[in-house]
């Protein structure tokens, strides 16, 4: 999300970071270049207009004429008021609520509403420990009915049964009293989406609103629909008392107008976004960590997060012991990394967290290509055990068959196995003592001159 834009701010404020002084033409020249950088972003005119004057408001201010980098306070500036726009802070879903706690969800037809209630159930139970409760009031589509219902059981989510010769209202209420009686904590309510905002549409939901009175009332929005999103959004929130926004598809939008332009037109916070097809990729929506996304600077904190919740502890002490017992690295331990790099979303997706990554190199990019990483699984799985545990027996006829297995190239499996060599190496520095700062010290080396993390134009590879 936001390769575009990040690409357009980044060169743009990489001009000015290294001014030793501001002046009224430097500033109006970037400030005109963000203003087209918004622009192509798709971001909603208002937006831009309140978000320029703000910039060039405190860009013209004491503090930044003071400083001894007035180039880099500007660059502060610009963050900050990208956070002020998209919120400042994450919003949590209150659900401070009797049991159970009511989320009703709204949303066009194919914005991924029903993907996003199975999303956030998961999220629920798994990071908020919830005991969670879902049911369709779709009764126009029963694809959408089994939709939810198949979402339901490949999450292990209980599923409150519903068919088309129900009234939304009556199906709402026998699964508020289920959820009673069985201790639930959370009931999400699926409503029925429609092609385009209609007044029959907006009746029923209210109506639905009404008789049930959910805690939270979430909108789900495409992103790549960019402020035609904001737009639509407000439409629903006129119509209902929302308390919230779950902005999907973020991970096919490379503009973000979407995500710039939703609050400052609807008042009402992003509280997640979906980033990716698979039923776990929903986060919380927090505008700081997107702005640095935005400015190249990283969001180092949803990296760290992300680790925490997907990476398998019990294989990753494995290998820890293994490595103390003096058992060197092997093509299975490569081949579980790479599945623990798929389950965090793939290379490109860790890479966009990184500080700097933002202005890596096109090649270096292609480099990184998820694509690569299931190339290289591929060959490995192509593998013999013994082979896997002793890649030197890896020659001529052995090669040829593991090319043709994978269907690859022998100049792919030659590939992969330098790079596992590397990886092998720099386990072996790990392990023993002061390891991580030999490693770190051989990374440094690695990394191309004037590499290091930083702002715009900074990071570990640079132009």
């Amino acid at each position: 999300m936001f390769e575009n834009l990040s690409d357009r701010l980044t060169k743009t404020l990489k001009n000015i970071s290294g001014r030793g002084r501001l002046t009224e033409d430097n500033i109006k020249e970037t400030l005109r270049e963000v203003r087209m950088a918004l622009l192509e972003a798709d971001v909603a005119l208002p937006v831009i207009r309140d978000f320029i004057a703000k910039v060039k408001e405190s860009a013209v201010g004491q503090d930044v004429s003071k400083s001894l980098t007035p180039g880099q306070v500007f660059v502060k500036i610009v963050q900050k008021e990208l956070e002020h726009a998209m919120g400042e802070v994450n919003e949590t879903l209150n659900l401070k609520a009797a049991p159970p706690a009511i989320v009703l969800m709204a949303g066009l037809q194919g914005a991924g509403k029903t993907t996003s209630v199975a999303k956030l159930s998961k999220y629920l139970t798994e990071r908020e420990k919830k005991k969670v409760l879902v049911v369709s009031v779709d009764v126009y589509r029963p694809a959408a009915i089994k939709q939810l219902e198949t979402l339901a059981n490949e999450i292990n989510i209980e599923f409150f049964p519903s068919d088309i010769s129900q009234k939304p209202i009556d199906i709402a209420n026998a699964a508020i009293e289920h959820a009673k009686k069985f201790l639930f904590d959370v009931l999400i309510v699926d409503t029925a989406g429609r092609l385009h905002v209609d007044k029959d549409m907006m009746t029923e939901i209210q109506d639905l609103h009404a008789a049930i009175n959910p805690i939270e009332t979430l909108f789900t929005v495409d992103a790549m629909t960019g402020q035609d999103a904001a737009n639509t959004a407000k439409a629903f929130g006129d119509a209902l008392p929302l308390t919230g926004i779950i902005l999907t598809k973020t991970d096919g939008d490379a503009r973000g107008g979407a995500a710039l332009s939703i609050r400052h037109i609807t008042g009402k916070p992003i509280k997640f976004m979906g980033v990716g097809e698979k039923i776990e990729a929903l986060e919380p929506f927090h505008p700081d960590r997107i702005a640095s996304r935005i400015l190249g600077m990283g969001d180092v904190l949803s990296l760290i997060e992300e680790v925490e919740q997907k990476v398998d502890k019990k294989k990753a002490e494995q290998l820890a012991k293994k490595f103390k017992s003096g058992k060197s690295f092997d093509l299975e331990d490569f081949r579980e990394q790479l599945v623990q790099m798929k389950n965090m979303g793939g290379m490109t997706s860790m890479m966009d967290k990184l500080p700097g990554m933002g202005n890596m190199s096109d090649k270096i990019k292609d480099q990184m290509d998820d694509k690569l990483t299931l190339r290289m699984e591929a060959i490995i799985s192509s593998m013999t055990k013994g082979e896997r545990e002793r890649p030197d027996i890896i020659k001529g006829s052995r090669k040829r068959r593991i090319a043709a297995g994978s269907g690859t190239q022998i100049q792919d499996v030659n590939r992969l196995l330098k790079q596992f060599m590397q990886m092998q190496k720099m386990m072996k520095k790990m392990s023993g003592k002061g390891g991580m700062q030999k490693m770190m010290r051989s990374m440094k080396g690695m990394m191309p001159p004037g590499g290091g993390a930083g702002g715009p134009g900074g990071g570990m590879f640079g132009r």
